[in-house]
């Protein structure tokens, strides 16, 4: 059956039971294989077969667990930005109108504490009939949706965080109610009598406890809209309009409408529209905002060039390779939404802890009512309200932000720098790693050999050597072969024709020329395959290798003919990218097929100590293997293509991609500019975000620990209480700290300490505190 991917844009959740409650609604449905719920973006990636007959069943049944889905349109990339602007518009007014009706209750508050204020005696005894008047509003209408939510959750078998704040309201509101219609009954008076107000009425505890809590998740959405800024910026990068060149005429047409094999033409300052390949002309193009490189990059003729990068000088035409979702910009759109909307292990964790936190939570509420009305003997409202600030300041937000915003981040940062993490384990796992092997061929050298030496070891002539190499490397797919082609192009020699071209992986080639078989390769080809002593070239080889160039044997079937020497050079950039590393305390390893001498005298030219020479390419998995089974935890670095078992088998794959296809590359982090440098930065960044999510969870479980025992009146004697309504502010609070903490990584410099990011949790948690520590001093004084 073929699978299908269906993208959700979900509405109406407050916390991550209710992604839970959304997620096991979806898996119910017949046909669905796998679903994920992002509560911080918003989002299910649902994963279908064909027996699901239609797609709306998914909208349905998110629908009936009490939420709202839109099906994802990937043409309309605007699409998040007008919902995310909507929610946080709807909430904002949803906040004015509930603080509208809950001021001239503050009022009220104040008339308690401070005597004498304006008014005081004249509204005392209307107090009463005004607050359930101006409350009623605020817990039916602008709290329905936490009854919604707490009625799906039933529906579900579950509690989530509107359980909890429909319980706490309900409390507060329903005793107020009951005390009103009491005192009512008994004095035949919906105002207080004898000048003085209706006593135990909390109708201002509700009302207040659902603006605060609004108020919460306006700053909170707030927040969650900028841990999307790379999305948008990489959205924006996108072109409008296309020049395409067609049957003559120059057209400016939607961008939508340029298809494959299009000829478009660029002018100097504008944006390239999709990927192609330059025909004609000649500029300089800044692809600093998809590859980080920050000068500009030299194209001519047959060059590739970037949809959303900008021309800079020239004027060139160019035909289109890439059109729509093809195109390197919306493969990385694509890759970095997947990698905000996965889940890191350490996720699992938070998942576990929600899911029993809620019932123990409404468990150590009706604890607390307990303790303090049956066994202590206090008032009914004391234990009530007790009971109500215990059910809100214990709700877990900020628990589930804790790990999905600093994951929303920390990938949005990498990608504006060039580096893409393909979801929360790779970025987990690049902070475990403690060893990284790196493939030698164009990933610690720049991957373009050229010909350094040829010799004559027989009656043959340097050129002829050449020529007879040439010919049979024609047909071979391997960079030293391309460099030795090249060679013989560029001395203008004309080539032979070849027949019964056989290659034999990590050893080298064989073919005929003129009815006379050739081989040309390595030692083990020739001494093992070929059967020939090499001891004559064994000298001259050792004396071009020990210098790190690679060496080939040109042999006939009777007799070696001469050698071939090609030389890689290193990037400028690996030996520092080294060091850095070895600085971090991580074992660094070099691998390849070539032979132990020239492969070591590569790695000393980048102070690699670790060499694994002559691995053949199927066994490099099995070297990454050896290495995982002494205890390390291995990253591999290579060509996502060619190195793709051995980037498969490392805890941490990494491949250096060419800035193009990336969503072809195998592995779990692409480093889209083609230098090592940046497998330090994504090393870095994985530190730092995990760094983030562990500050994050111990935040929001500080903030319970220290949150239930005050809430539930443990410190009463020592003039600590909690009101309900203060309670939840404070939990509002707890959630935009943790969100706030994981915008810090959008400070994020590669090579640069973050010290903001060091210094901004401590100074939070302290801030915290003494504010959580004042509202309980400020309760204590009703």
């Amino acid at each position: 059956m073929d699978n299908q991917k269906i993208n959700l844009s979900l509405s109406g959740m407050h916390c991550t039971s209710c992604a839970g409650i959304i997620e096991k609604a979806l898996k119910k449905v017949s046909g669905v294989k796998e679903a994920r719920v992002n509560f911080t973006a918003e989002k299910a990636s649902v994963l279908i077969d064909s027996s699901l007959p239609s797609k709306d069943l998914l909208l349905e049944a998110v629908k009936k667990a009490g939420y709202k889905a839109t099906i994802l349109d990937g043409k309309d990339t605007e699409f998040e930005a007008r919902k995310q602007k909507q929610e946080i518009s709807l909430l904002f007014k949803k906040f004015i109108a509930s603080f509208t009706l809950s001021l001239p209750m503050l009022y009220f508050m104040f008339l308690e504490f401070f005597k004498g204020l304006p008014g005081g005696l004249l509204l005392l005894p209307y107090i009463g009939i005004t607050s359930f008047i101006l409350a009623t509003p605020v817990q039916f209408i602008l709290g329905k949706g936490f009854y919604k939510g707490m009625w799906s959750s039933l529906r579900m078998k579950t509690f989530n965080m509107d359980s909890l704040i429909a319980i706490g309201t309900s409390v507060a509101y329903f005793y107020s109610l009951f005390n009103f219609i009491s005192y009512y009954i008994l004095n035949k008076s919906i105002l207080g009598i004898s000048g003085a107000k209706i006593p135990d009425l909390y109708f201002e505890t509700a009302a207040f406890l659902i603006t605060f809590v609004i108020l919460g998740k306006w700053l909170e959405a707030k927040a969650k809209g900028k841990t999307s800024d790379a999305i948008k910026k990489l959205m924006g990068l996108q072109a409008k309009t296309a020049r395409v060149i067609r049957d003559g005429e120059t057209l400016d047409i939607p961008i939508e409408q340029v298809i494959k094999g299009d000829l478009l033409m660029v002018r100097p300052g504008e944006k390239i529209p999709v990927d192609g390949v330059i025909i004609n002309g000649n500029s300089s193009v800044d692809e600093s905002m998809i590859t980080g490189e920050s000068m500009p990059v030299e194209k001519n003729i047959d060059d590739q060039v970037i949809g959303g990068t900008i021309n800079k000088t020239g004027s060139f035409q160019f035909t289109a390779t890439r059109v729509g979702s093809e195109t390197t910009l919306s493969q990385i759109i694509r890759l970095v939404e997947e990698a905000q909307g996965s889940k890191a292990p350490i996720q699992a964790f938070a998942d576990r802890i929600s899911a029993w936190f809620v019932p123990a939570v409404i468990g150590i509420a009706a604890l607390t009512f307990i303790t303090w009305f049956f066994l202590l003997g206090a008032s009914l409202s004391f234990s009530l309200m007790a009971f109500t600030a215990v059910i809100v300041i214990a709700c877990p937000c900020a628990l589930g932000l804790a790990t999905p915003t600093a994951i929303m981040v920390g990938t949005g940062k990498g990608a504006e720098h060039g580096i893409l993490v393909k979801g929360g384990e790779p970025l987990e796992s690049a902070c475990k790693v403690n060893a990284i092997i790196f493939d030698k061929t164009g990933t610690l050298t720049k991957g373009k050999p050229e010909v350094t030496d040829i010799e004559s070891l027989s009656n043959l002539s340097e050129d002829e050597i050449l020529k007879i190499t040439a010919s049979i490397e024609k047909q071979s797919e391997h960079p030293l072969a391309e460099s030795i082609y090249t060679y013989a192009q560029q001395k203008n020699l004309s080539l032979s024709e070849v027949e019964g071209f056989k290659a034999i992986p990590g050893h080298g080639v064989s073919a005929s020329i003129n009815g006379k078989t050739y081989h040309f390769g390595n030692r083990k080809l020739i001494s093992e395959v070929v059967s020939l002593s090499i001891d004559r070239a064994d000298r001259k080889m050792s004396r071009l290798e020990d210098q790190g160039i690679t060496v080939m044997i040109l042999a006939s079937d009777k007799e070696i003919l001469g050698l071939v020497g090609v030389a890689d050079t290193v990037k400028e950039t690996s030996s520092e990218a080294i060091e850095k590393l070895q600085r971090m305390g991580i074992e660094v390893w070099m691998i390849t097929g070539d032979n132990g001498r020239t492969a070591k005298a590569i790695a000393q030219q980048v102070s690699i100590i670790n060499v694994l020479a002559e691995v053949l390419p199927e066994d490099k998995a099995n070297e990454v293997k050896k290495l995982q089974s002494t205890g390390k935890k291995v990253a591999m670095v290579g060509d996502g293509i060619n190195d793709a078992p051995a980037l498969a088998q490392a805890d941490l794959g990494i491949a250096m991609g060419s800035g193009t296809d990336v969503a072809m590359e195998t592995g779990g982090i692409v480093i889209i500019k083609n230098d090592l440098r940046d497998v330090v930065h994504a090393i870095s960044l994985s530190k730092e975000t995990m760094s983030k999510i562990k500050q994050n969870m111990f935040f929001a479980l500080f903030y319970n620990i220290i949150g239930i025992p005050v809430a539930a009146r443990v410190f009463t004697s020592i003039g600590l209480v909690l009101k309900p309504e203060l309670a939840g502010l404070a939990m509002a609070l707890s959630s935009i700290s943790v969100v706030s903490n994981s915008l810090l990584l959008r400070r994020f410099r590669p090579g640069r300490t973050n010290y903001l990011s060091i210094i901004a949790p401590a100074v939070m948690i302290i801030l915290f505190t003494f504010i959580f520590f004042e509202f309980a001093r400020f309760s204590s004084n009703r």
